[in-house]
């Protein structure tokens, strides 16, 4: 396997973990101390949960294809 993969798919992975907690959990702290990135980027939980289903199916598909 591909150590490269391994690596992008752990970032990612780790990055959505991040994203999704910040989006069910952390929203209010996220729009106050990050104020002018949270307005550029919104989290929304709809598209942090879809995110994390992508990087779970990318995962499935490196390490057991």
């Amino acid at each position: 396997m591909n150590t490269l993969q391994i690596v992008i798919f752990w970032l990612l992975l780790v990055d959505s973990a991040i994203v999704n907690m910040i989006a069910w959990w952390g929203g209010a702290w996220y729009a106050t101390h990050l104020r002018t990135f949270s307005r550029l980027f919104p989290v929304a939980k709809g598209w942090t949960g879809f995110y994390l289903i992508l990087t779970l199916w990318i995962g499935y598909l490196t390490f057991f294809s």
